[in-house]
């Protein structure tokens, strides 16, 4: 009974995975778990009582998280603009505008995904959705079979890392950090993840290109009467764009400070990608619409076509991160913007009907009470586990690697990387995260940089075979018999689940090397740096002996101090010790003046 009471917390830990292997929900496991030790450790002496009498005010801090709303918010956006269409004409345009090229059309579907994930944030919706539409074209026009699935399971998961990530906001949550640092800190780590699956795709149609062959002549729509494809005009609009975008970015601190009437010497570097890409934006959108009302001629069917699709995403991907990146709204206030300007979307492309709202409503309500029953079940595991000095425990697991930091960050990513064959990323951020941040905090490491070093961590959760949820949604809408295409009447055999597999892993891989980045350049994750003063280890330390002289006046008060020996008219007259103490000696005698100047020293 002694070597349990001394090992109550890695015997719960240890009793948790036993719970969680028997099949049985992650938030009951987790809240029978606590309750279960909490009652061996109140019989043994080991967990006080009174200790579970914070249960239901932890309960109530759950119910009172602001920050927990924009889960629903989020979601509820997501849904309707996977519902609306969206999704179906951007991959439509980007599959014509990148299709003549080799490897054009998983191009299409990573950077839909990019896009998708910056405007819904949910991993299931883009991944079902770029199945249902993109899959069957891919598999029309001889795409690798591999390839295909796993561009659109990996591009469904960049959702998990680029905000409005709902993984963002539950590590914010558990870390104590602001969902705002965590998304300005995930945002350049999210497109720099975009950029390498694309490489992965251009190398792969390169060196392999009968896996990722170019849309055939009679498949590309977007034409000019002339027969030519459009994409001229296009470049052009796209280089002035940026040309634009690149200057006010370059001046952007010299904007600010004629708006202002302010001296702006540095901007953040997220706040300036957001606004300049906006500039950049809303530039080819006015001159999309001159072209269009005045028929000018000046842009092509392809160029409109792509300006007009692009423009409702990213005026959303503004109205929602950029509100939040300019300080203007809080991710939750940033999360209601989002999901009202979802509902105009639908309205305006008159996609919102009541059978919709329905559905994305009852799929809402269902996502935000997992998560928060995920919660409560953690909230009472967490109490009891700190109760056994379970923190201690792993703390002293942890902290005593070798190798400092790097050490402990290696290990770290190893566990959550295995432990990702079996847990989603709620439960790991539930579970592990509160038990790895405060050893990363006594370490020295910024929370906010290690959150999202998790949050791409984890995103290997959803691509992990056998158990990756995106390869679970992929596996739902990929057809599993063979069947006759609707366009090329030709028979189109199906894609087996070992495709599907194999398509994910050099994906993971690519995951796995994004973190080594992070590692390695810590500077890739943004955020604003700011003077961390602890108040704890500031000292004032003054001059032993400081030299007497007749003219100094250290006070600047203006009156010359009286010559020893003399008696200044305007001073009171000291007051002697009292009878019976002892002379004071010069140190006390310099303490006691002390005092008197700045008051009784606080022990």
């Amino acid at each position: 009974m002694q070597f349990i009471a001394q090992n109550l917390a890695p015997i719960m830990f240890v009793g948790l995975i036993v719970f969680l292997l028997f099949g049985f929900p992650v938030a009951f496991s987790l809240g029978a778990c606590g309750l279960f030790f909490a009652v061996v450790g109140i019989e043994m002496g080991v967990l006080p009582e009174s200790l579970m009498q914070a249960l239901p005010l932890r309960l109530f801090g759950i119910m009172q998280n602001d920050t927990l709303l924009a889960i629903p918010f989020f979601t509820l956006m997501g849904l309707i603009l996977e519902r609306s269409g969206m999704a179906e004409d951007l991959l439509d345009t980007i599959g014509q505008l990148f299709g003549p090229l080799r490897g054009g059309l998983a191009i299409a579907v990573i950077l839909v995904g990019a896009l998708l994930a910056a405007t819904t944030g949910v991993v299931a919706a883009s991944v079902i959705s770029m199945g249902l539409i993109s899959l069957p074209i891919m598999l029309r026009y001889g795409y690798d079979r591999r390839l295909a699935s796993g561009v659109i399971a990996a591009s469904g998961t960049l959702a998990q890392i680029i905000p409005p990530s709902l993984v963002l906001i539950v590590l914010a949550d558990q870390l104590g950090r602001s969902v705002g640092d965590m998304y300005k800190g995930a945002f350049v780590p999210g497109f720099i993840l975009t950029g390498l699956y694309v490489l992965y795709v251009v190398g792969l149609a390169i060196f392999r290109p009968a896996a990722a062959p170019a849309l055939p002549l009679e498949a590309r729509v977007y034409r000019e009467p002339s027969g030519s494809s459009g994409t001229p005009s296009l470049l052009v609009l796209s280089i002035l764009c940026t040309i634009a975008a690149v200057y006010l970015a370059q001046n952007y601190a010299a904007v600010l400070t004629w708006v202002t009437g302010t001296p702006v010497t540095t901007v953040a570097t997220d706040e300036t990608i957001v606004v300049s890409l906006c500039a950049g934006v809303l530039l080819a959108f006015v001159i999309a619409v001159i072209n269009k009302v005045t028929r000018l001629g000046l842009l092509s069917r392809m160029a409109e076509r792509v300006t007009f699709v692009l423009i409702p995403p990213l005026l959303l991907i503004f109205l929602v991160l950029g509100t939040i990146f300019l300080g203007i709204a809080t991710p939750t206030e940033g999360g209601a913007m989002g999901a009202l300007g979802a509902f105009a979307m639908a309205m305006v492309r008159r996609r919102l009907s009541l059978a919709l709202l329905k559905q994305a409503l009852a799929t809402t309500t269902k996502l935000s009470s997992f998560v928060v029953f995920i919660l409560i079940g953690a909230t009472v595991f967490g109490l009891t586990f700190q109760g056994v000095d379970g923190p201690r425990w792993v703390e002293h697991l942890l902290s005593g690697l070798p190798g400092g930091q790097l050490g402990f960050l290696i290990v770290v990513n190893i566990l959550i990387f295995v432990l990702a064959f079996f847990l989603d990323f709620f439960e790991l951020s539930f579970i592990v995260v509160p038990l790895l941040a405060p050893v990363a905090e006594k370490l020295g490491i910024d929370l906010v940089w290690f959150g999202v070093l998790l949050a791409v961590n984890m995103q290997t959760s959803f691509m992990h075979p056998p158990f990756g949820f995106a390869l679970f949604y992929l596996r739902s809408v990929a057809p599993d018999k063979p069947y006759t295409d609707k366009v090329t009447r030709q028979q189109i055999a199906p894609v087996t689940t070992g495709q599907i597999y194999w398509g994910a892993v050099p994906f993971v891989l690519i995951q796995i090397f994004m973190v080594g980045l992070i590692i390695a350049f810590p500077g890739i994750v943004s955020q604003d740096k700011k003077e961390v003063i602890d108040l704890d280890k500031v000292k004032i330390e003054m001059p032993a002996d400081i030299p007497f002289t007749p003219q100094a006046d250290p006070f600047g008060t203006g009156a010359t101090p009286a010559q020893p020996g003399t008696a200044d008219p305007g001073a009171t007259p000291a007051i002697p010790n009292p009878p019976g103490t002892p002379g004071l000696s010069s140190e006390e005698e310099e303490q006691k003046k002390m005092d008197e100047l700045f008051g009784p020293a606080k022990k």
